[in-house]
């Protein structure tokens, strides 16, 4: 079971996305736990290791590299691109997250 962050300000903005990425994640046969949090909240699933890999939402990317002081490398952290984000692009998202895990 591969368990993906997705982080936005407040949690709420990424969930459409998150529908669609377990969408596409069911239809191809992927086992994971898909989940959107906000900042705050992430931070403390980054610190007690509960992701595989963490997808920032443009709008908070400029938090990243406090999230990657907080993971220590332990795990990768990216931003998802802006094209795929405002379409609400779940295969597209999935698949850079499950490329990042590799």
């Amino acid at each position: 079971m591969k368990n993906i962050l997705l982080v936005c300000a407040g949690g709420m903005s990424t969930s459409m996305l998150v529908t669609r990425m377990v969408e596409h994640a069911a239809a191809i046969g992927i086992a994971a736990n898909i989940n959107a949090l906000g900042i705050v909240e992430a931070k403390g699933k980054i610190k007690n290791n509960e992701a595989d890999v963490v997808l920032l939402g443009p709008q908070v990317r400029f938090q990243k590299s406090e999230l990657e002081a907080i993971a220590q490398n332990k795990l990768p952290i990216a931003v998802i691109d802006m094209k795929d984000y405002g379409a609400m692009n779940g295969k597209s998202v999935l698949e850079f997250a499950l490329k990042l895990l590799e």
